[in-house]
This record gives structure tokens, sequence and C-alpha cells, in this order.
């Protein structure tokens, strides 16, 4: 597993032992980010399947404090990639998958900072989480436990 953070940017990736098609059946669906992510404990979205501009309501969890987020599906590429863009922060985390010589996939997570973080965003990370270089390496954890947690479900199942 590789990872790197960046003061804004985060990014990890995994090998796993199963093609593209079905990691991504795994990563796909916003609903199942709570079975991996380090942070997201329910995901709600009206209607069934997740698309290109799907919207979601995200209840977040760090120790005792729990907080809401909104997204929209903003990259939606089958077995390719996935991209989901936080309202409050403006960032965006992707999921890319790359299939491997050996039949499996190498999936990458990564939290892009486009347009830079939210006035907002940088004051409670400030006042919530110990600032912004704490919170990214902690944030930078949670995505190496994520592809890991991503990794046992797919060739588990």
């Amino acid at each position: 597993m590789t990872t790197a953070n960046t003061p804004a940017g985060i990014e990890s990736s995994i090998e796993i032992d199963a093609p593209p098609a079905r990691v991504w059946e795994v990563i796909s669906d916003v609903r199942n980010a709570p079975q991996w992510s380090s942070q997201a404990v329910k995901v709600l979205t009206p209607g069934g399947r997740t698309t290109k501009g799907t919207w979601a309501l995200n209840i977040n969890k760090r120790g005792p404090v729990f907080w809401p987020t909104t997204s929209r599906v903003v990259e939606f590429e089958p077995g390719r990639r996935f991209a989901n863009r936080i309202s409050e922060n403006t960032t965006i985390w992707v999921f890319e998958l790359e299939p491997t010589a050996n039949g499996g996939t190498r999936l990458t997570e990564r939290r892009e900072v486009p347009e830079g973080l939210t006035f907002i965003s940088k004051f409670l990370t400030d006042k919530l989480f110990g600032g912004q270089p704490s919170f990214t390496s902690e944030m930078g954890e949670g995505v190496s436990l994520s592809l890991q947690r991503i990794k046992t479900l797919v060739e588990q199942g």
C-alpha cells in the first residue's frame, strides 16, 4: 500500500485480488461507505442505484463528535473512476480502479481540493479536530484503513 499526504490532498493505493468489476460493485454505491469509511456512519440517499448526480446526506463521526455533510456524485465511469464532491468543504473524494497484470485491481483513493478548503471547513477543523495538519494526517490514515477494509470486503465476498 502506498500513501501520500499533501497540505490539502490525500492519496493511497492498494492491490486487490479481484477484477475491477467486482471492486466497482462495492465502491460505486454511496450507501456502502459506512462499511469501510473511518468517519461515515450513515449515508442517506433518495432513489435506488448510485449514478452521476446522486445526492446524499452523510452522517460522520470522530470520537464523540457527529456532523452532517451533503455530497453529490460528480464522476461515474463504471469500472474506472468514481468521484463524490462534499458540498460543505468542496473536497472531492475519488476512487480510481486500474486492472493489474495478474487479473486484480489497483484501487486508489484520493481527496482532491481544487478550490481550496472553505473558511467554515478550516475554522471547524481548527476548533474541533486539532487543526489541518493533524486532521489531514488522521484522514490519510483513515484512507489507508478504508482501502484495507474494501480489499477485505471484496476478497471475502
